[in-house]
């Protein structure tokens, strides 16, 4: 428990810092006065926590210090923490009971969509399920070579295409090479596509459907991985691949290179979809479930 905590704290260190580190200055031993509440406000809305979920933790902070009759900034530290525990669910269990399960993954150029599925290669190998890996981002000729490069290291199997080539295709292809071999998982990588182009938005719908004519009922689970150094910018691109395609849930990629790590929150309000994964460091292993109670405790280095 001990290293697993240790893990989140030093992957949302930057958040903590950036943002969070200033409690421990406003949240002295002083008297709450309204100036207290404005620079409470401001650091919440600095996290990236968004907007309204700020104004709605603030106005239940304030109603609970009136209730309870706080007076000190210093007992306002421990509610915030709860405060903010409220505003994130803690996510489903993952249960991928169909044989192959078929996962498809996407979100927008750099966002740390190869990388992650490299991860999630490992974690389920490493639980003992036969992984194939489907490299159907021939929009970029480094996509397919770096996921090759992954699979390499990780001697995992994977399909690819020719660049420029049929991305439905390799998609269909690696969802048949599953069956045919009795593979557990089958990863699918797609393009990193703007949520303003048109034309590749309209692809990932093709590879969607394709993967449903391969194997009705997949793909099993749409994953959208959102690059965390973004922050708010982000969420607009995730609404518009909500639209395009059923995404099931979000990982959140690169928080220990992040000082916006709130987003968390701001993701579960806008997008009304559970975070299933959280990115806190490179190595394949640094990629862990979601754990809110961790995150609060991480980003208020409790």
């Amino acid at each position: 428990m001990n290293n697993l905590l240790s893990k989140w704290k030093n992957g949302l260190a930057r958040t903590s810092k950036a943002t969070f580190g200033q409690l421990a200055t406003l949240l002295g031993a002083t008297e709450i006065t309204d100036d207290t509440w404005e620079k409470l406000e401001a650091l919440l809305i600095h996290a990236d926590i968004g907007v309204e979920t700020t104004l709605n933790i603030m106005d239940k902070l304030e109603d609970r210090v009136d209730r309870e009759g706080i007076i000190k900034t210093n007992d306002l530290n421990s509610l915030l923490a709860e405060e903010l525990r409220t505003h994130l669910e803690t996510p489903p269990a993952i249960h991928l009971s169909n044989k192959p399960a078929i996962i498809l993954i996407v979100g927008v150029n750099g966002s740390g969509k190869t990388t992650t599925i490299a991860k999630l290669g490992k974690m389920f190998s490493g639980q003992g399920m036969q992984v194939i890996l489907g490299a159907a981002d021939t929009f970029r000729a480094a996509g397919v070579d770096q996921l090759e490069i992954w699979a390499d290291r990780l001697k995992l199997p994977v399909i690819s295409g020719q660049l420029g080539g049929d991305a439905g295709a390799v998609a269909y292809d690696t969802v048949q090479a599953a069956l045919a071999r009795k593979y557990d998982i089958a990863i699918i990588d797609t393009a990193g596509r703007l949520h303003t182009r048109y034309n590749l938005m309209e692809e990932l719908k093709k590879v969607y459907r394709v993967v449903g004519k391969a194997l009705p009922g997949a793909p099993h689970a749409v994953w959208l991985v959102m690059d965390a150094t973004t922050g708010q910018n982000a969420l607009q691109q995730a609404l518009a691949f909500k639209e395009a395609v059923n995404i099931t849930g979000v990982i959140l990629a690169k928080l220990d290179t992040s000082a916006r790590g709130g987003m968390a929150l701001a993701i579960q309000k806008e997008l009304g979809l559970p975070i299933l994964f959280a990115g806190l460091g490179e190595q394949p292993d640094d990629l862990q479930p979601f754990d809110a109670d961790m995150f609060i405790r991480g980003i208020i280095q409790e």
